[in-house]
């Protein structure tokens, strides 16, 4: 398995066998998840909906699931009016 090391700044490089096995390209985001000792880079498609679970919500009460179903809602009801 590649290596890197960490510089100064806390920055690693990572080996280009694993950005090309990830399909990571210049710019792309990454995720890191820990599992145990272990810790997982997963990359970031561009789809906000990956991030569920990243950041903490400020009304604790917050489901979700519900707040995804009325925005697809909203969304719907936006494409339609505009005949699309």
């Amino acid at each position: 398995m590649p290596t890197s090391t960490l510089t100064k700044k806390g920055q690693i490089t990572i080996p280009k066998a694993i950005r090309d096995e990830l399909g990571l390209k210049v710019n792309d985001r990454v995720h890191f998840v820990k599992k145990g000792d272990d810790i997982l880079i997963k990359p970031i498609k561009g789809n906000i909906l990956d991030l569920k679970g990243a950041v903490k919500s400020k009304n604790l009460g917050e489901d979700f699931e519900q707040v995804r179903k009325e925005t697809r809602k909203i969304v719907a009801k936006k494409a339609a009016k505009n005949g699309q």
